[in-house]
């Protein structure tokens, strides 16, 4: 047997298709051998350690809660019970029931007395008559109390605003509520054409509602001064030298007195509703403003006037009363003045600390004191 060698000769083999991914080092040296063509692979170099993945921060939608959700059981519980409110319930059912006893009692005195005699049933339905008059022009009156009130509120927020924020709409509003405001009465004609007199050449919102106050607000407050200082002299008066059970009553009626006179003055004119929501909003304005404390300076200002060293303790108690009386009074003036203090200067409770301290001789000088000052 002869053995026929074989020539070696270059032939291409053609990839498969279902070949691996990835081949062995030997095969892949050896297919780039062969085919002369194809290059060699280069070897990536891999970093060193774990290098972190930037993740993608996922999206999140945030639902604002209600304010019921937010709370406990017990809480939202509460929050429904005092939404439900059986108190005005049972005073809307016991005013129902009260009106409908007194119109039944009413009418069955009506039919009784016509029973009796033609005369006096006509006579009675008359009263009556009057008497239904006579309430609903209470309750409209009460009425209008609340809201003339509630309108001095709404103009001293609008000069606020005016002045803050320097808005023109404010101004006008504000100047608007004040002619509807002072424009019946007498005492202001004068102050109401000089502010339509000098409103007309200011352009400036702040500008015009400063003029406002310094026209017709001064007046109004020097009274409003001598109004608190006549009451805080009548309660010292009082707490000194009326009886111990009564004292507290007495005080009581002359800050509810005291209070509806400044908002009358000011343009409120309140009825019995309407100087309670006053009071009402006094005690919360002070109750705020810790005014009901006495301070070390008023403290100080009364026993250097010697009125706890010579004088009784009642009248002291008076003074102390008249001086808190003072403070009410002023709570009151800021809550009735139409427009905040801007130009006129905010009085202190030091003004009526003389006012309340000094009795007899002092008071009189006083007064000599202030008619000189004005002569």
């Amino acid at each position: 047997m002869t053995d026929d060698p074989r020539k070696p000769k270059a032939f291409r083999l053609e990839p498969e298709t279902s070949a691996p991914k990835q081949a062995s080092g030997a095969a892949a040296k050896a297919d780039a051998s062969k085919a002369g063509t194809r290059k060699p692979r280069t070897a990536k170099t891999k970093p060193k350690g774990r290098q972190p993945r930037a993740l993608k921060a996922p999206e999140i939608h945030f639902e604002e809660p209600s304010d019921d959700t937010l709370l406990p059981a017990v809480a939202r519980d509460h929050t429904i019970a005092k939404r439900f409110r059986w108190g005005g319930i049972l005073l809307s059912g016991a005013l129902g029931l009260a009106g409908l006893w007194a119109g039944l009692a009413a009418t069955q005195l009506i039919e009784d007395l016509f029973a009796r005699s033609p005369t006096l049933g006509w006579i009675g339905s008359g009263l009556l008559a009057l008497v239904l008059v006579a309430a609903f022009a209470i309750i409209v009156r009460e009425l209008f109390g609340l809201w003339r009130l509630k309108r001095l509120g709404t103009t001293q927020a609008d000069a606020t605003r005016a002045i803050s924020a320097d808005d023109a709409k404010a101004a006008q509003a504000t100047l608007t509520d004040l002619h509807a405001i002072y424009d019946a009465r007498p005492d202001m004609r004068w102050g109401l054409a000089q502010l339509k007199e000098h409103s007309q050449a200011i352009m400036d919102p702040a500008d015009r509602v400063k003029l406002a106050e310094r026209d017709l607000m001064k007046p109004l407050d020097e009274e409003a001064n001598r109004i608190i200082a006549r009451a805080a002299r009548r309660v010292s008066v009082v707490t000194a030298f009326a009886p111990a059970a009564l004292d507290i009553a007495l005080v009581g009626a002359q800050n509810l007195r005291m209070m509806r006179e400044l908002a009358t003055l000011y343009g409120g004119r309140p009825g019995t509703l309407g100087t309670m929501r006053l009071a009402k909003m006094v005690a919360g304005h002070l109750a705020v403003t810790g005014g009901l404390a006495l301070s070390d300076g008023v403290i100080s200002a009364v026993i250097g006037k010697g009125l706890l060293g010579r004088l009784s303790a009642r009248f002291g108690e008076g003074a102390v009363n008249g001086i808190l009386t003072a403070r009410i009074g002023l709570a009151a003036m800021e809550l009735c003045r139409p427009l905040p203090f801007l130009t006129q200067p905010r009085p202190g409770l030091s003004d009526f600390m003389r006012e309340v301290v000094s009795f007899g001789g002092d008071g009189e000088q006083a007064n000599q004191d202030k008619s000189d000052k004005s002569d």
